[in-house]
This record gives C-alpha cells, structure tokens and sequence, in this order.
C-alpha cells in the first residue's frame, strides 16, 4: 500500500522523486524518506514521521543531493509510524524501499540477530536491508537475487548502493512495481501516476522479475538471471488527470469527472444500432456458466451487489457476491463452470487477487472489471474490461466505483440479449436512457447547493443510518461507507426490509435516516419504512424519483433525481451520496484525500 518512487539520471533525483511522491501520498502518508548518493559516492537519507510536508519542511532548502535516489510514503503495516520505522531503510552501503508485507520477518529477525546483525526499527523491511548488505556478489543484482530467495511474502523493493552507484536494483513479488521508458533516464515507482509528468510508456513486472534500471538502458531477469522480455505500454492518462485542477481536493475534482467518465466508459460499449458490445467468449461464459460469483472489496464490493440484481434481473443468471477477503479463506464450491468476475479499481487489491487466484485452480473462468491497464488483475485474469474512470487519487472511491456499476450493468444486458431473456425492447429502453446518465450526472453537480445544504445537517450527528431496498441498498451501503471513511461519523446501511429486525432501535431525533427510494417492487414498502421512523420521530433525507409527491410528503428533505429504469438508479444515487459525504467531511475540516488509517489501494492483507 505504500509508494515507490526511484531515479537515476543527469538531473538531481530530489525533485523528481518529491514530485512522484507528492502523487503517490494517496498510498500512504504515515511517513514519508529519501535515500539519494551524492556526486562523493556517499550514501544520503532522509526520512520522517508523518505526511510528505513534514519531511519538506524538515530538509528545508538543504535537500539530498545526487543524481541517483529513491523515496517512499509509508501506511505503516509492521512497526508504529515514527521516524525510525520510516523509509528507505539503509544498512553499510544499500538503502531499501519496500510495499508489501514480509510474512517470514520475525524467523529472519531472530537469524540476524543471530548473526549479531543490529536493528533500529519494528519493520519488517529492515531484514531485507539486511539480508541484501550481508549478501556477497559482484554487483547488486547479484546481492539481490541472493536475499530475495529468503522473503516469503509480498514485496516490490527497490534499492541502490554506494558502491554501485550507476544503477538501481527492483525485485517484484505480489505487489505492484512499474518502470517508467525514458531516453537517458531510469524511472521506477510503485503506480503510473507518480511518472506521468517523465512519461506515458511504462513497463510492468511481472512477479519474480528483477530488473536493473540504468540511465544506458533497463535489464530485465528471473531469480537465476535468465533474461526477460517485457514489452513497454503507452497510458493514454495525461498529467494533468492527476492533478487538482484547481479543486479544494481530489476527490471534489473527481466527483465532477463523474459525467466525462461515465461518458467514457459507455463510449465504444454501445453500437450505433442501440446494442451492447461485450466480447462474445464473455457472454457464451456468463450464459452458460452454473453461475457467477463477483468478488471484491469496499466500494467495488457495493458495485458487485448491483451487478448481481442486474444479472439476474435481465439476464435470469444466479449471481453471488463475495467479499474478497472471505472467499479466498473458505472452502470455496467453484468448478469450470463457475465464472468469477473480480472488480478493482487499481486492480492491486491483495485479497481480490488471491480469491481469483484461488478461483484459477479450481477452473473457474476469471473476468476483471479493472481501471488500470496491464495492472496485475488485469494481466492474471482470463479476460479483462477496463472502465475509463481515468486517474483516481482520493482514496475514497468516486468515479472509479460508478463507472465500474456502468460496465457490469452494460454485461447484464449483453448477456440478456445473449440468451434472449431481455426482449430487444426492453433492452433498447434501458440503453437509451443509459446513455443518457452522463447529462443526469452533470444536473446533479449543476445542484450540489442543494446537497451541500444537507451535508450542513448531517455534520453536527454522532450517528446516522442509510436505509434502501432492491437496487437503493447498495447505493445505501455505499452511502453509510463514504460518510464514515471521510467524516469519521459512525453511519451503517441496512436493506429498508431489516429495519424491524433490530436498527429501528437506535431511531431518534438526533440520528438522521438517509432514504434511498428506488422505483420498481419495493417502493412502496420503502415508504412505509420511513413512516416507521417518522412515527418514532426520526429526521429523514430522501433521495428519490423527481415527481413523486408522496416521497416530499414524508421525507423531511428530499433530493430528487432523474426517473430511470431501476437498474441505473444506482449511477445517480450513488452521486448524490458521494457529494453529500464529501460536504460534510469538508465542512467537518477533515482530510477529505488522505482520511486517517485509510490509503488507497490495499496492496497487503
């Protein structure tokens, strides 16, 4: 979960490793250090607890000089956030970044100190600094492919030596790792968007590869030092996608990239003639698959939940919905005729990527609904459908999550017309007010006084519940989940169903409803729940179908949103929601982008 950045070129690596840094702090801002070798051949560092301000303020105009370096941003897994546990790690001559977690750490801990080797943090890293400084070789690739053997676990490292100061050394391993293609320069960090203003063509390791990263060219071998052949990618995503924008946070610009990106994501899906295009190997494994199990987690996990009422709603497919962290522990029933779709924003997801590889051995066909291309779920699945969310860098999920509800929405209409359960009117209907989502998305942002103003309600409550059924209860866990990860308020979502079954007690005037009605089957029962909360004196927020006077009856604040077919209420639902927890949180003077605890893409178990 923490972020790489590494350098070697004509210019001071300082302040391109500071730049890439400042775009990869979304991976972890517990702490934040610079490793670089000065033009004396002496190994230099620099490292402090906390966001990468404090390091900057700490160094001062006194930066690391050298024209080679790397640098780290830490969400601490073993070892508290402090100064000592920061990275890069440096023993004699090496200084080590590492992401990833180093299950073995405390066996080789105790071998070290065995060896009378001395330790000055709690890090599971510090043992590969070690192991890589105790290791004898000809050049530090050598080192390298020694120590590395040792690990168990996940890591992408990188480090460089005093005593090989014309390259740097990175080693892959269950964790992501990209080298950025430069004439005359040597570029490597842990995400795309931390090089994007070095370059767009990139180069992917796979696991087991060590690569050399010299300003003359990139090696690339396995552990015994076969050559290997990884063909560099262009990544269409431009710096300036990875920049604010002049927005207060990320987050704020990416919520208002929700039309563009959606628009993107259905553009080259939806055929002139009103039909979806979805490769015909997917659809013939859907169809006739005994069913489909979605595995993800967080926000993508709520997206999953939409996709299975949509498959089976227009595709008469059963569907299951995993948590990633749970399946890949169980005893899972899965064979060659199970199809499992994977969904992840980063496509790095730890627990996501083990439950697929555990889906691989038991035959299953693996689907990926990904963002990032040629990330290491993209490349491990046996098919992949890349949403076109662009860059997202606030760590709660906005774009990211809508776009990948619009492609699993689009599957389950392809996949009904492939089995010709979804008569092509119905389907028709459904993709023409689909393409219509974009512009409803942009008259929510055209509104967001009105959400802000609720937002101003909702900051003052210790506590709040999301209530929805059928295709609101998804967007109501998604709506419980935003306002506690970036706010702090302690909110949980239920089915509107379950609410007699124990939430209805915790209903008071201090504790605001947030409603979610959806039209189809369950609407009417929806309000019938919030007239249990009204006659228990409960404050409810409704967001809903415009034109529906009932709904404006009983809700003490109503948000309407366009009237769409139940299967896409969950585009603009979800919307609503995001920009109310986002105003909340901002008005509350949290870290909207950096929420405590929390990084981006969860990269470790």
């Amino acid at each position: 979960m923490c972020g790489i950045v590494g350098y070697i070129g004509p210019d001071e690596a300082w302040t391109t490793i500071v730049e890439g840094l400042k775009r990869l702090e979304y991976r972890g801002y517990d702490s934040a250090g610079i490793a670089a070798i000065d033009s004396q051949g002496t190994l230099r560092c620099v490292r402090r607890k906390g966001k990468l301000n404090v390091l900057l303020n700490a160094v001062g105009g006194d930066w690391v000089p050298g024209k080679i370096g790397i640098g780290h941003t830490r969400w601490a897994t073993h070892g508290r956030p402090s100064d000592e546990n920061a990275h890069p790690h440096c023993i004699d001559d090496i200084a080590l970044v590492h992401n990833g977690i180093i299950e073995n750490a405390a066996e080789l801990r105790d071998m070290l100190l065995a060896q009378g080797q001395r330790f000055t943090s709690e890090t599971d890293t510090e043992v590969i600094a070690h192991l890589i400084a105790l290791s004898k070789g000809d050049s530090l690739e050598e080192r390298v492919r020694k120590a590395i053997p040792q690990l168990r676990g996940a890591y992408s490292i990188a480090v460089i030596s005093s005593q090989s100061p014309d390259r740097l050394v990175v080693a892959k391993q269950a964790s992501p790792l990209v080298i950025g293609v430069k004439d005359g320069v040597g570029l490597i960090a842990s995400d795309i968007p931390a090089l994007l203003d070095q370059t767009q063509t990139f180069i992917f390791l796979e696991d087991g590869d060590i690569a050399v990263i010299k300003q003359s060219g990139i090696n690339i071998t396995d552990i015994n030092g076969k050559a290997i052949n990884r063909p560099s990618k262009t990544i269409e995503w431009s710096p300036t996608m990875a920049e604010k924008g002049g927005y207060k946070h990320f987050m704020h610009k990416e919520l208002h990239e929700q039309p563009r990106a959606m628009a993107d994501s259905i553009r080259g899906r939806v055929r002139a003639d009103g039909t979806v295009h979805i490769p015909e190997e997917i659809l013939h494994k859907c169809a006739s698959s005994s069913r489909i199990v979605v595995c993800a987690c967080g926000s993508s996990w709520h997206a999953g939940l939409v996709a299975r009422l949509a498959f089976e709603d227009l595709a008469d497919i059963a569907t299951e919905v995993e948590l990633a962290s749970e399946l890949r522990y169980r005893k899972a029933l899965l064979d060659n005729r199970s199809v499992v779709i994977a969904i992840s924003q980063s496509g790095e997801t730890a627990d996501t990527i083990a439950a697929v590889k555990l889906a691989k051995e038991r035959g299953a066909t693996t689907i990926a609904i990904v963002n990032v291309m040629e990330s290491s779920l993209a490349r491990l699945c046996d098919h992949v459908l890349y949403t076109q969310a662009g860059p997202e860098i606030g760590v709660a999920s906005t774009k990211a999550l809508t776009t990948q509800m619009a492609v699993l929405i689009l599957m389950a209409i392809a996949a009904g017309q492939y089995k010709q359960v979804l008569s092509e009117t119905s389907a028709q209907h459904i993709i023409a007010q689909m393409l219509e989502i974009p512009r409803h998305l942009e008259s929510i942002l055209e509104r967001e006084e009105e959400l802000k103003s609720i937002a101003n309600e909702l900051k003052s409550a210790q506590s709040a519940l999301f209530i929805g059924r059928s295709y609101g209860y998804p967007a109501a866990l998604e709506g419980a989940l935003k306002l506690k990860e970036i706010s702090y308020i302690h909110a949980e979502g239920y089915a509107g169903g379950e609410l007699k079954h124990g939430p209805i007690a915790l209903v008071e005037p201090r504790v605001p409803i947030v409603a979610i009605a959806t039209e189809g089957p369950t609407y009417d029962k929806l309000l019938a729940n919030i007239a249990e909360v009204k006659a228990r004196e409960g404050r409810v927020y409704a967001i809903g179908p415009e034109n529906e006077p009932r709904l404006a009856h009983e809700a003490h604040r109503l948000f309407t949103i366009a009237r769409v077919h139940p299967v896409l209420s969950p585009l603009l639902t979800t919307a609503a929601l995001q920009i109310i927890a986002y105003h909340v949180a901002d008005q509350l003077g949290a870290d909207v982008d950096q929420p405590r605890n929390l990084a981006k893409s969860v990269t470790v178990e």
